[in-house]
């Protein structure tokens, strides 16, 4: 085998390899042969018919079955005696095999994986959010969990913030009707989010069995879109008002979270551990969202076109089916690969500069580790054994538990080279919930 290795640019190489055929006939021989001893041909025996006829009827069929496992082999032999790194799959061009004689020339253009350079992370600053659980975000949480809770129960009274009222309503734009509840009434919640303030200011004050008719300009950014900017006509009959009735954080409360004996101390010291327990996770997930960001930001290489467009259409394919889930329309949507392109290059480039990073340092995660990945995921079912056991059944099922480690291990080496910095954080901000 002859090769030949030309550059094209910054990643793409075309490779030019040359074959020698003599050493295929004989393997195209035994093909045949091996074929003769079962095909059938009309006027003989099965084993019977001439090797003339089998080469006749199969020959060519043989012939590219052979020469394409050639062209494989050679190109796995070609890249490997060069040391490249194949990105995606190798575009080969050649003549028809047929019209092949003494030698088999065909060329392949394809990617090769990037030098990945990783800046001096002694430089980056990553600020590790503090903060220790105290009585009043156990106390926030509780009020959660009353509110999740909330019964209602009907008043004579007018509606104000926080009751539940149960209306009939009709919606005009215009002069022309454009939503209406019919006879039904339907249940709103005054002040609850998501809906447009001075709607719900309009809709306090009513009592039951009265009605009331405003209008609301909706902003010109509103979702949906179809009431963006309009002015919009309503005309509202109040069935009934009811006020919220909030459970006591007593015994039995404590018993709808689990409690068995009612011991509401003890409820308090379960809802800190669980606090906890979800402090340090968001703490981590910022703490890799800093090194992530660190790592694409110090790192400065071309990335293979074939990887970018793959991750392309996965994200495109990932949305369209989430799409889908939640039922949306798709023959009004046109998603465009465009759209995916910022992102997918960031993940592209951070997934390999990781594999980098973990090759490089052997920071592959360790059987101890994967374990105690599986130990944290069975923690959430009702029993953990059997969990671990589904799967240490299958080495495949291990697979999403090693990544994980596997990139702990990569945060942490980040992290003990960087300037790290603790940084207060207030429980509401920290949490998601300012």
């Amino acid at each position: 085998m002859a090769l030949n290795v030309e550059t094209i640019s910054k990643l793409e190489r075309r490779i030019t390899i040359t074959v020698p055929l003599q050493p295929l006939e004989a393997q195209i021989q035994q093909r045949l042969a091996q074929m003769s001893r079962t095909a059938k041909f009309a006027g003989f025996r099965p084993g019977k018919a001439p090797m003339g006829l089998v080469n006749q009827q199969y020959g060519n069929q043989v012939r590219d079955e052979v020469y394409s496992g050639a062209v494989e082999r050679s190109f796995g032999d070609a890249v490997d005696e060069a040391k490249l790194r194949v990105a995606g799959y190798p575009n080969i061009e050649h003549k028809p095999f047929i019209a092949a004689s003494e030698v088999l020339e065909y060329t392949a253009t394809f990617e090769v994986f990037p030098e990945v350079s990783i800046g001096d992370l002694s430089k980056v600053k990553i600020e590790r959010p503090v903060l220790k659980v105290g009585d009043a975000d156990v106390n926030k949480t509780l009020d959660v969990l009353v509110k999740q809770r909330v019964t209602y129960e009907p008043v004579k009274r007018a509606a104000k913030k926080d009751d539940r009222i149960n209306v009939t309503l009709k919606a005009s734009i215009d002069g022309k009707e454009v939503e209406s509840t019919g006879e039904t009434g339907i249940d709103l919640v005054l002040g609850e989010a998501g809906r447009v303030e001075s709607f719900d200011d309009q809709l306090a004050g009513g009592k039951a069995g009265s009605s009331k008719q405003f209008e609301i300009t909706y902003p010109a950014d509103h979702t949906p879109e179809q009431l963006a900017g309009k002015t919009v006509s309503y005309d509202v009959t109040y069935i009934s008002v009811s006020q919220p009735k909030y459970p006591e954080i007593d015994a039995e409360f404590a018993k709808s979270l689990g409690i068995e004996d009612g011991d509401v101390a003890k409820m308090r010291a379960e809802i800190t551990d669980s606090l906890n327990q979800e402090v340090v996770k968001r703490v981590n997930a910022k703490l890799k969202d800093q090194v992530f960001q660190a790592l694409v930001d110090n790192s400065d290489f071309e990335i293979p076109s074939v990887l970018l467009g793959t991750e392309i259409n996965r994200m495109m394919q990932t949305t369209e089916q989430n799409l889908k889930q939640r039922g949306a329309d798709l023959s009004n949507i046109r998603l465009e690969p465009a759209m995916f392109e910022d992102q997918a290059k960031r993940s592209t480039k951070l997934r390999l500069i990781l594999g980098e990073l973990i090759n490089t340092n052997g920071l592959h995660a360790s059987a101890d580790q994967v374990r105690a990945m599986v130990d944290v995921f069975s923690q959430s079912f009702e029993r953990p054994s059997d969990v671990v056991t589904w799967y240490f059944a299958d080495p495949k099922r291990l697979d999403e538990p090693s990544a994980l480690a596997t990139e702990e291990n990569a945060v942490a080496w980040v992290l003990s080279k960087a300037k790290v910095t603790d940084k207060k954080v207030k429980f509401d901000d920290l949490m998601g919930n300012a």
